[in-house]
């Protein structure tokens, strides 16, 4: 019979886990609302930084790693270097560079350290938008901040 009680603890215990989706004991995951506000906010700098043609501050939201992953033409491609490789062409003294903004971005827990962005990207210039699109980002909150893992961004006429 003890053995009936403490596998009903257990098994009570690891439905309320899948109910908040945290394991027991787990640290809980952050409000929505207050992780797309400070998202939106980290987002928000890093066009400012795209729009005073500042490379680097605009790539360190990435993770610095090899294992970072960015969907580039319908192909994922791998690594903190090649992101900023990627973007560095539009840096370049001389270079046109359409101003860069963000909306409809909406953020989602996936646990304490971990978050699901999607959102829009605008390009524009003149008043008029020269490119724009969807995008995804899964992050991770390290000890320097919120870290972009993946990101996979289209173009509306892709």
């Amino acid at each position: 019979m003890r053995l009936c009680a403490v596998s009903l603890v257990v098994v009570a215990a690891a439905c309320g886990a899948a109910a908040t989706g945290s394991p027991p004991g787990a640290a809980p995951a952050p409000d929505r609302a207050a992780l797309t506000a400070a998202l939106a906010a980290q987002l928000a700098r890093a066009a400012r930084d795209w729009n005073r043609g500042d490379l680097d501050a605009f790539v360190s939201d990435y993770a610095r790693d090899t294992a970072t992953t960015f969907v580039d033409h319908g192909h994922a491609r791998h690594g903190f270097d090649y992101i900023r490789a990627r973007y560095a062409p539009r840096f370049a003294p001389g270079a046109p560079r359409d101003s860069l903004r963000f909306e409809e971005i909406e953020a989602r827990p996936l646990g304490p350290d971990h978050a699901l962005v999607t959102a829009r990207f605008i390009l524009y210039r003149e008043g008029r938008t020269t490119a724009s699109g969807p995008f995804t980002l899964v992050l991770e909150h390290r000890r320097e901040g919120w870290k972009i893992l993946h990101d996979h961004s289209s173009g509306d006429s892709e």
